[in-house]
């Protein structure tokens, strides 16, 4: 089949739409509890497509219906450190009265591929498929070895998907060192001379928490004061309302003297009001990374209006910065009171590296053949990847994703958002900026 695609002239470029779009018609919703319809058939995609130009591509499923897909692709110097390019299949769930596309229907509108998952992170799966399957096909092979892994459950933490291949299968992923993924490598206009590209290189840690009041249950009828209801919903607003100090790492330190030199202004992280307003949809995404975060986002308590219960619970969404996990903890406890038991649902580390190297000066070079305004610029991404998981086999992180995005267009929002979209020229522009990448690393 590589020989028919060569002699029909197809590249990277021009089936990276379809690849996006059949990715994206392949539901794959994950709700955390397996009850979705699996990333099996995503990942017998995945390793079809792989199949045909040439790679012996292998499926792990770690659940019924949670599988991923690796493939290792031999460099032209294999004694050399090997790199890793994830990115997962499963999508956060979508309701299709919301949208003005179906969510499941990759269809191709106002120069844009829609649906969920076409930035989350079905586009990138599409770019890397399209690179490999471009370069494997005309017979250029990487200088090294390139691990690929499309997995399943990052939505969900992970523990089906990278977490699951990171402690049963370590060995697919020897000799790698450096890994690149999602959420980064996108674009921020200044203006027409200027557009920095953001590469993630750090990310929150988090701990999504259950929260539990135990209390007296009684008749609705009485006064009561014992009340878990009540002691909970008082304990979840003062968190909710809670403003965290503002803590700067390195990573946002050196975005924020990027992004100042770029405004032609100096940056004070404590009064940051002003510049947020200035960053458009990115302000969403930067906003986040100045303190640690707490969202209370479920309640639950009671069976029957006149019976006072006797346990209230809440869920809260925790993210806390590289080097900050104790005083986040420790903060929690403050506010909630020790009436309040707190116990993980999920916990998983901050991860943070130096934004240097060879990696990415090769990110810097590709961008820069093909957008001679782009500045790569490092930054932290305030929700968290499955860069966490390769991170404890010693792989060194980073989110490249490649796009060139039009200004005006809410690229933070398309994260689990309503009519989640990327534009096809981003997507041609990444599989070129990614071949380009390739070589250069």
């Amino acid at each position: 089949m590589s020989e028919t695609d060569t002699a029909r002239g197809v590249t990277g470029e021009n089936e990276v739409v379809d690849l996006c779009r059949e990715l994206i018609q392949i539901d794959t919703s994950n709700y955390g509890d397996h009850s979705g319809p699996g990333e099996r058939k995503a990942a017998e995609y995945v390793a079809e497509k792989l199949a045909e130009v040439g790679l012996e591509p292998k499926i792990f499923e770690s659940h019924p219906g949670r599988a991923s897909t690796v493939a290792r692709i031999e460099g032209e110097d294999p004694s050399r450190p090997a790199l890793l390019i994830h990115g997962h299949t499963d999508v956060v769930p979508a309701n299709a009265d919301d949208w003005t596309h179906h969510p499941f229907s990759g269809e191709v509108a106002d120069g844009c591929v829609w649906g969920r998952g076409a930035v989350d992170m079905k586009d990138m799966d599409a770019m890397t498929l399209a690179v490999v399957r471009d370069r494997l096909r005309s017979g250029r092979r990487p200088p090294r070895d390139i691990v690929l892994a499309f997995l399943a459950d990052e939505e969900a933490g992970g523990k089906y998907g990278a977490r699951f291949l990171v402690d049963k299968h370590p060995d697919l992923f020897e000799g790698v060192t450096e890994a690149i993924s999602e959420v980064g490598g996108f674009s921020f206009t200044v203006s027409e001379e200027r557009r920095l590209y953001l590469i993630q290189t750090a990310e929150k840690g988090m701990h999504w928490m259950k929260l539990t009041v135990a209390g007296t249950a009684g008749h609705g009828s009485m006064i009561h004061r014992d009340n878990a209801i009540t002691e909970l919903s008082e304990a979840v607003a003062r968190l909710g309302r809670h403003k965290f100090p503002v803590r700067v790492t390195k990573t946002t330190r050196a975005f924020l003297d990027e992004l100042g030199d770029a405004l032609g202004t100096e940056l004070d992280p404590e009064n940051m009001e002003g510049t947020l307003a200035k960053l458009g949809g990115i302000a969403k995404l930067i906003g986040a990374t100045l303190s640690n975060t707490a969202n209370p986002t479920q309640l639950g308590a009671g069976y029957k209006v006149n019976v006072i219960p006797g346990e209230a619970t809440a869920h809260v969404d925790g993210r806390f910065l590289p080097g900050f996990e104790e005083e986040f903890l420790a903060d929690l406890d403050r506010i909630l009171g020790p009436n309040v038991r707190r116990e993980d649902v999920h916990a998983d580390k901050a991860v943070e590296t130096g934004f240097d190297g060879a990696l990415v000066a090769a990110m810097q070079s590709a961008l820069v053949a093909e957008d001679p305004a782009a500045k790569a610029i490092p930054y932290m991404l305030s929700g968290g990847t499955d860069a966490k998981s390769f991170d404890d086999l010693g792989i060194r992180g980073f989110g490249f994703a490649p796009l060139k995005l039009p200004p005006e267009l809410d690229f933070a929002g398309m994260f689990h958002g309503v009519d989640e979209r990327v534009p096809v020229e981003g997507l041609q522009f990444g599989v070129r900026v990614l071949d380009r990448f390739i070589d250069a690393s």
